[in-house]
């Protein structure tokens, strides 16, 4: 007898995920990151000739998953903004399905 039970499963978290690899979502998610960051280490260091670098980008799961609780998957960059002798640190998340990205502050957002 042939065991359905794992193609099927796979099948579903395709359906449920779109099948988006986090490589994808973190692509897709990058460029509105590095501008949110940009924007405001522009005005935070009072420098409009300031740039970004990604220091780091990964995604962040729901801290509560189960089959009644359920919570948005997002995407986490650090970005670096310099500028005019200065620089800064930014944490910018792009929730899943969201249209945009905010700049939560400096340092890390989440303890691992």
């Amino acid at each position: 007898m042939i065991n359905l039970s794992k193609p099927l499963m796979l099948l579903v978290a395709c359906l449920v995920t779109g099948c988006v690899s986090q490589t994808q979502f973190l692509d897709s998610k990058q460029s509105m990151a590095i501008q949110t960051a940009l924007r405001r280490g522009q005005f935070e260091l009072n420098c409009p000739e300031a740039t970004p670098t990604v220091i780091s980008r990964e995604v962040i799961q729901p801290a509560l998953r189960g089959p009644y609780v359920g919570g948005i998957q997002r995407a986490e960059f650090t970005i670096g903004v310099s500028g005019c002798d200065k620089r800064s640190t930014y944490v910018v998340i792009c929730p899943e399905g969201g249209e945009s990205c905010y700049a939560a502050g400096q340092g890390r957002f989440n303890d691992h």
